[in-house]
Order: structure tokens, then sequence, then C-alpha cells
């Protein structure tokens, strides 16, 4: 059975992932314009998708349904890393009280598995479930220096898109990047991924120390926060969960 974009499924993927946070409600012209597919056949497969409580009908058009929670939140990987991760950002909010994140490697893209924010919380792109490019994120960036030579390769040889002014779009620059967040520990953004925005983000690493599991980062705006400050608390973070990470595993 066909698996790929032009599949039934993929094409039902295709037109889940053309909502976004900012649209939440698509008309189904808009979602037909984002995803390609003819217009009819956009329309069956949203009433299939409404059916299935993946899609909801609104005034308006469509919108993701609860049923596409109730699935994220199925995710167990994702859900046991941010539950044993919690007490750790938590504590790293506490120190702060700045944006804190959770952030895991998926094709060659940060997703966002958890973040903590107060009353007065950086704007900020990131969004749990959501991705951002390596390249232009703290987080991206910290991974992507513990990723293995293919996907680092990936990324530097891919297009590198330009988020801001700010964003490093020079292969050798970022590469030189990478090398330095491997000795330090510690990667920096500074108005990279958005104009206005700084975060300082450290790896959770396996039990041999190499390959990065996932990163916490902690992020606030111009004139305010100093990234450099939170390094030291970051990192202790990110060693604390990876040391829970380690004993879990070694219990199982």
């Amino acid at each position: 059975m066909a698996s790929g974009p032009e599949s039934v499924l993929g094409k039902a993927l295709v037109i889940l992932r053309s909502f976004g946070p900012d649209e939440p409600v698509l008309m189904l012209a808009e979602v037909a314009r984002r995803t390609g597919i003819p217009k009819p056949t956009v329309h069956r497969m949203a009433r299939d998708l409404v059916d299935l409580h993946l899609l909801d009908t609104v005034e308006g058009g469509y919108r993701l349904s609860s049923g596409m929670f109730e699935l994220g939140m199925r995710a167990s990987a994702e859900r046991a890393l941010l539950e044993l991760a919690m007490p750790f950002l938590q504590d790293l909010y506490e120190r702060t009280h700045e944006t804190v994140h959770l952030g895991i490697s998926d094709d060659l893209a940060v997703v966002y598995v958890g973040k903590i924010g107060g009353h007065r919380q950086a704007k900020s792109p990131s969004r749990i479930g959501g991705r951002m490019p390596l390249h232009c994120t703290a987080i991206g960036k910290v991974l992507l220096a513990h990723a293995g030579p293919e996907e680092r390769a990936s990324v530097l040889t891919g297009p590198l898109e330009r988020r801001t002014p700010r964003t490093v779009v020079a292969p050798g620059l970022l590469s030189r990047q990478l090398d330095s967040i491997l000795e330090s520990g510690v990667a920096f953004e500074r108005e990279e991924s958005a104009l206005g925005l700084l975060c300082v983000a450290a790896p959770v690493l396996d039990v041999d120390g190499r390959a990065a599991l996932a990163a916490i980062s902690v992020a606030g705006p111009i004139g305010r926060f100093r990234p450099e400050m939170h390094g030291t608390a970051v990192r202790a973070a990110a060693q604390a969960l990876g040391s829970v990470l380690a004993r879990r595993r070694t219990i199982q």
C-alpha cells in the first residue's frame, strides 16, 4: 500500500499540518491553497477527518480537534521525557524567571517537548509541539553539535534559512560555532530565530556523554536577559536530567 505524500494517509497528514498556531481556523479553500490538494479532495478528506475526530467544523471553516491532542499525549517517549524533566525545568524557571524550553531533534529540526514561561516571558516563536530549524536556535545548535556526522553535514550543506538579519547562514561560521559548543558545553542564540530574543542551551547527554538525547534552554529579551549569566544553571539542569535518564535505563 502506498504510504508517501501522494497516498491517502500522506494527504491527510499534509491537511492536518496546514493548520498553524496563529491561524487555528481555516476555510476549505485556504486548506486547498496551502496543501496544493484539489478542493474536492480536501472537502472529502476533511469530512472523513471530522468523522475521525481529528478535525472540527466551526464557523469560518475547520480547526484541529481534541482528538489530535489525545493522540499527541500518547507519544509515550516524549511524554515520559517531559515527566522526568519537569522538576528540573521548574527549578530552572525559579532560578531565572525566564522562559525555559525542553527540545529534541527530529528530521533536522527542533521539536519543543516542554515550555515554561511566566507573566513576563519573552516573545518567542517556540511552542510545545512546534518545530524550528536547528541552525537558528540555541537548543538546535547544541543538538546539532552533538549529532552524528551525517546529520551535521545535511544541515551544513543544505539551505540555511535566514529567519532574521542575525541568523547564521554561512556554513563555515556555523561549523565553527558547533565546534565551540562541543568545547564549552553550551550554545547561544542572539536574535537568530526572532528579533529581540536571546537564549542559552545545554545538551542532555546519553550515558556515554556523546549523543544528545535532548536539550534544555533559557530564553529572554534583549535589555533584561544576559544568557552568559545562566550558562552554568542550564548546564547543571541538563546534566542532572541526563543522570536521571541514565539511572532509569540502567534499572530497566
